[in-house]
C-alpha cells in the first residue's frame, strides 16, 4: 500500500493566519506555535481547515472502504468501467495478527498460529487467482468491463485521489492510529492504520507545528 502527497495549500503560518483574522495582527514563528498549541488545546478547528491536502493512494478495495467512511473528503477512484483493471491482490503477510478476540467496538489482534498464517495466504491466493481468470475470460468473449468486473474480490487493489483539509485529516488520523500518545481510545483495522502512518507522515513536512500540537493534546482533533 502507499500513499503520495501530490499537492497541499497552506501550512502552519495559513493556520495562525486565519485565527488572527480578527485582530489582523500577525506573529514570529514561535508565536504561531503557541498560538497553535492553544487552537489544539482549546479544540478552536476552523483554523485549521486553512490547509489542504491531495493524497494518491493505491490499497485493496476493503482498506478504500474505510476511507469512504469519512464524508469530510472528496474523493476520485480509478473506474473498472472505462478501463481494464490490474492484477493486484492483497495477501496478509505473516506477520499480520489474525485472532480476533474481545467483544464488538473493543476488539484487540492477536497473532494467529503458522497453520492459520499459511491458511490465510493460501485462500487470498486461490481466490485471487480464480477470480482474475474468470474477471479475464468474461472480457475475452466480450462482456462489458462494468460487469466483468463485478467478480473480482475485495483483495484487489485500487487507486483513488482523495483531497481534504487538515483539520478533517487530523479527524481521521485521530480514529485510525492506536497511537500511544492518543488519549481517546481506537480500534482501527491494520491495514487502515497503516496508510494513517504514512499521511501523518507527510502532513508533518507541510505542517510540523500543528502535528507537534496534535501529539501534545492527545491527539484529539479539533
Amino acid at each position: 500500500m502507499s500513499v503520495e502527497l501530490i499537492d497541499s495549500m497552506g501550512d502552519d503560518h495559513s493556520i495562525a493566519r486565519a485565527a488572527r483574522v480578527s485582530s489582523g495582527t500577525t506573529g514570529t514563528a514561535e508565536k504561531d506555535r503557541g498560538l497553535i498549541n492553544m487552537l489544539m488545546r482549546d479544540r478552536h478547528g476552523s483554523p485549521f481547515e486553512a490547509v489542504t491536502f491531495q493524497f494518491r493512494i493505491e490499497c485493496p478495495i476493503f482498506v478504500a472502504r474505510e476511507f469512504l467512511r469519512h464524508r469530510i473528503a472528496s474523493y476520485n477512484e480509478v473506474s473498472g468501467r472505462y478501463r481494464v483493471l490490474e492484477p493486484v491482490f492483497y495477501v496478509p503477510a505473516e506477520s499480520r495478527p489474525l485472532q480476533q478476540i474481545g467483544k464488538p467496538g473493543a476488539y484487540r489482534f492477536e497473532p494467529g498460529t503458522p497453520e492459520q498464517a499459511s491458511l490465510a495466504a493460501t485462500a487470498h491466493k486461490s481466490v485471487a487467482g480464480w477470480t482474475w481468470e474468470h474477471y479475464e475470460w468474461l472480457l475475452r468473449e466480450g462482456v462489458a468491463r462494468e460487469v466483468a468486473r463485478n467478480v473480482l474480490p475485495l483483495s484487489l487493489f485500487t487507486s483513488f485521489y482523495v483531497t481534504l483539509n487538515l483539520r478533517s485529516l487530523l479527524n481521521l488520523l485521530s480514529l485510525r492510529w492506536a497511537h500511544p500518545e492518543s488519549t481517546v481510545p481506537t480500534f482501527p483495522l491494520k491495514e487502515i492504520e497503516d496508510i494513517a502512518r504514512q499521511l501523518d507522515a507527510h502532513v508533518r513536512t507541510v505542517a510540523p507545528a500543528a502535528m507537534t500540537a496534535f501529539d501534545a493534546n492527545g491527539r484529539v482533533a479539533p
